[in-house]
C-alpha cells in the first residue's frame, strides 16, 4: 500500500469517510498541522494508528468533533469550558474535560482515562471529512511518533507513505504548530500545551489566570512527553550564531534569510514554517543551532516545541 495525495473533492472525501468507517487511516489537513485520522470509536482502527505512529499507547489522542453538539456527548462540559469553546471553536484549541456516559471514543484512543481531549478544527476539509464520516475521529499528527510534525501532503507522505490509505491535499496548513490543549477538569484550567493560542487571549476570554500542570504530574493529553518534535539532527538552542558545520535556524532580521523563520521577526510567521524548515535543515546538517525566539504570544509555543526537539533521552 502507497498512499496518495488527492484533491478533497466530494467523491474523494465520501471514499475518505468509507475507508474510516472500515477501520482505515486517512491523512487530513487541519490549520495548524496535517492529522492521521481514524474512527475515535473502533478500537481496532486506533490500534493501527498507533502502530502505524510508533506511537506509545500511553500517550492519549485528541477527538476531532464537527459540532458543539457532538463534544457535548463525548464530554461533560463545565461553564468555562463552554466559554472556551465559544470563543476558540471552531479552531486550534484542544479541551480536556470528564468522559460523558454518551461518549463513543474508545477506552483506548484516551489510554485509559477518564477524561477525553477533543478539538472543532476549523480547516474546511477537516470539517468536511467530520461531516461525511458523521462521528469523532481522532487525529495525532501524520508523522511518526516523536519526529518533526508534518504541515504538508508531502511531509506526510514521507514519514507514512506504505502506512495509509489516503492524503487529503490541503496545502500547507495556514497555523503550522499544534493546538493550544487545556484541561477543565479542575477549579482552575491548566494549560497543558501552549499551541497556536496565546496565554493572554485565553486568560482575557475566560477571566482566569491559567495554571500549568506540577512536575508530578502523569501524561493526560498529547505534547507532554519530554521527548517529541525531534529531528534526526542535534539541536543547539538560544545560539546567536551557528558553529562551524551547524545549520542554523533563525529568527529575524540579524539572521541569513536561509533556515529563517521570520526575517522580519514575525511570530505568527515562524510557527508557521517551524516544522517545514526545521525538516528541510535536518535533511541537510548533523547538528542545528537555534536562534533566540523571543517567549512572548506565540513565542511561548514555538520555544515548547524547540525545548522538547532538543531533548534527548
Amino acid at each position: 500500500m502507497t498512499a496518495t495525495i488527492v484533491p478533497p473533492t466530494p467523491d474523494i472525501l465520501a471514499r475518505a469517510a468509507d475507508i474510516l468507517r472500515i477501520g482505515g487511516l486517512v491523512a487530513m489537513p487541519t490549520e495548524t498541522v496535517y492529522g492521521l485520522a481514524c474512527d475515535a470509536a473502533n478500537p481496532d482502527a486506533v490500534a493501527g494508528l498507533y502502530e502505524a505512529k510508533g506511537r506509545p499507547r500511553f500517550n492519549p489522542l485528541i477527538a476531532h468533533v464537527a459540532s458543539q453538539a457532538m463534544a457535548e456527548r463525548e464530554a461533560v462540559f463545565t461553564p468555562l469550558a463552554a466559554k472556551a469553546a465559544e470563543c476558540f471553536w471552531p479552531g486550534p484549541l484542544t479541551i480536556v474535560l470528564p468522559v460523558a456516559r454518551t461518549a463513543s471514543v474508545c477506552d483506548l484512543a484516551r489510554a485509559g482515562l477518564d477524561t477525553v481531549a477533543l478539538r472543532r478544527p476549523v480547516h474546511p476539509v477537516a470539517q468536511a471529512l467530520l461531516d461525511a464520516f458523521g462521528g469523532p475521529l481522532v487525529a495525532p499528527s501524520a508523522n511518526k511518533s516523536g519526529h518533526v510534525s508534518p504541515t504538508t501532503p508531502e511531509h506526510v507522505r514521507t514519514d507514512l507513505a506504505d502506512r495509509i490509505a489516503l492524503i487529503l491535499d490541503g496545502g500547507p496548513c495556514a497555523i503550522g504548530i499544534e493546538s493550544t490543549i487545556l484541561d477543565f477538569t479542575g477549579n482552575t484550567p491548566v494549560l497543558l500545551r501552549a499551541g497556536a493560542l496565546g496565554t493572554a487571549e485565553l486568560e482575557d476570554c475566560l477571566g482566569v489566570v491559567l495554571a500549568r500542570p506540577s512536575d508530578s504530574a502523569g501524561i493526560t493529553a498529547p505534547g507532554q512527553m519530554k521527548s517529541h518534535y525531534a529531528p534526526r539532527a542535534a539541536l543547539r538552542l538560544n545560539a546567536a550564531t551557528p558553529m562551524s558545520g551547524e545549520g542554523y535556524l533563525g529568527f529575524g532580521d540579524h539572521c541569513p534569510r536561509e533556515g529563517n523563520l521570520s526575517p522580519k521577526g514575525d511570530l505568527a510567521e515562524a510557527a508557521a514554517n517551524l516544522f517545514a524548515i526545521l525538516r528541510a535543515l535536518d535533511a541537510r546538517y548533523e547538528r542545528i543551532a537555534v536562534a533566540p525566539i523571543p517567549q512572548t504570544g506565540l513565542g511561548e509555543a514555538i520555544n515548547d516545541r524547540l525545548e522538547r526537539a532538543a531533548h534527548r533521552d
